[in-house]
């Protein structure tokens, strides 16, 4: 069992209250969820690229960018918030930092990578994870939220969500799948890595995969309902998009909010009273097997 929270702004007037609203979304969401929690917030752009790294401590990330400064002679634009760190960085090195890191810092992890997606995530109460990184602080268009029961797996960071596999790309997930390992190995062959043995990573490397082949997101979630086996609700955010998805069981509980300012996704309905307006909003529980999405353009 686990908790999912997402809020998608219509408004632009609201973006500055996005961190406030999904940092009380998420902590409503603790007794589903009260070993790790995590968020994706889509927020300014970048020049280049963000990385999210994580680290054990900030003087351990500090002592990594600051090798990596220097090998790469340049002053990188760093956002610090607790054990992570937001590095902005030229999207022409990406890939050379990235192996950088894994030979010369492997305490370093890289969380995430985009032009507005940060991802943030640590072991420990939905509000104390939120606090840690001064989520209600945070202002954007966009974010997701997980707060996990890690019914089946150790209690770690890793294993907390979301998780992303492609540029300004991430999931959250509640459920389980039953061909993951099958999935993983396929889509390994098709040059896709992964940290862990999440489902929940091989469902977003799936996601990744099918939109680097082309499709969209609505046409990636509509093939994930006869590639992936299991039961699962996603929720999922892309640089311009939000959009939901439950398995054709739909056993999961879901529901979902539109007004004329936002949409929002919750896997409780109390995760979304305190929202403006939603006395009323049009309040409904997502069908299954059935893609809902928003992107701008």
């Amino acid at each position: 069992m686990c908790g999912i929270v997402g809020l998608y702004l219509k408004n632009s007037k609201l973006e500055p209250q996005l961190g406030s609203l999904l940092s009380k979304m998420l902590a409503t969401m603790t007794d589903r969820g009260p070993d790790s929690a995590g968020f994706a917030v889509y927020g300014s752009d970048s020049d280049g690229v963000k990385l999210t790294l994580r680290g054990p401590d900030q003087a351990a990330l500090r002592k990594a960018i600051s090798g990596l400064e220097e090998v790469f002679t340049l002053t990188f634009v760093k956002t610090e918030r607790d054990t992570h760190t937001v590095l902005s960085v030229p999207a022409e090195h990406e890939e050379r930092i990235r192996a950088w890191l894994k030979v010369e810092a492997p305490g370093i992890d890289v969380v995430s990578a985009g032009r507005r997606m940060e991802i943030y995530k640590e072991v420990g109460l939905p509000a104390a994870v939120a606090e840690r990184f001064d989520l209600a602080s945070m202002i954007g268009t966009h974010g997701i939220g997980h707060t996990r029961m890690a019914t089946e797996s150790a209690v770690t960071t890793n294993g907390a969500h979301p998780f992303s596999t492609g540029i300004d790309e991430c999931l959250v997930h509640n459920g389980s799948l039953s061909n993951h390992n099958d999935m993983r190995r396929r889509l390994e062959r098709e040059g896709l890595t992964f940290a862990t043995k999440n489902d929940t990573e091989v469902a977003a490397g799936y996601l990744s995969w099918r939109m680097r082949e082309g499709a969209s997101l609505q046409q990636a979630l509509e093939s994930s309902l006869s590639d992936l086996d299991g039961f699962f609700t996603f929720v999922v955010g892309t640089e311009t998009g939000f959009a939901v998805v439950r398995d054709p069981i739909a056993c999961k509980p879901a529901v979902m909010a539109e007004t004329d300012d936002y949409v929002a996704f919750g896997s409780e309905y109390r995760a979304l009273v305190g929202l403006p307006g939603i006395a009323s909003a049009r309040v409904f529980e997502p069908e299954p097997a059935k893609v809902y999405a928003w992107e701008r353009h």
